[in-house]
């Protein structure tokens, strides 16, 4: 990998299993600390049908937003966030029955950006549509869809 030989780079993909889930033991925590960022799968999403089954909120990039495209960035901005407080918001609103308006909106919100992430196994899709389609979700546009 010296100058002599051409250069070149380092590069691995540890794989590592958690304990029920916990990424705060020795040997998830070491890892996480020496690579520039994680994959966190789940169980739980992918039997929701979820896939690829990443838990956004423990998934993290330290390259980050400088991997996406410009067009890329501007739509998927507030995604996360929403997710984020999809997820929250859900876990609570499944013990009442009583929901504002805005909660409900949050959550019929959340399930379609849910929805708009899933991807079948082998069928890529161009980043072109990605925009579009992530577009579509973030500002609201299928908010009064069935």
């Amino acid at each position: 990998m010296n100058d002599n030989f051409g250069g070149g780079s380092l590069t691995a993909l540890p794989v590592i299993e958690t304990q029920a889930g916990d990424v705060s033991a020795y040997i998830p925590t070491n890892v996480i600390s020496i690579t520039d960022g994680q994959i966190f799968l789940e169980t739980e999403l992918f039997y929701k049908g979820i896939r690829p089954a990443i838990n956004v909120g423990l998934s993290v990039s330290r390259v980050g937003s400088a991997a996406q495209t410009k067009a890329m960035k501007q739509v998927a901005g507030s995604m996360k966030l929403e997710l984020a407080q999809y997820r929250e918001v859900a876990a609570f609103a499944q013990f009442g029955s009583d929901l504002d308006a805005s909660t409900q909106q949050l959550l019929n919100r959340g399930v379609r950006l849910t929805e708009l992430l899933k991807q079948g196994q082998y069928v890529p899709m161009p980043i072109e549509d990605q925009v579009a389609v992530i577009y579509t979700g973030v500002r609201g546009y299928l908010d009064k869809m069935d």
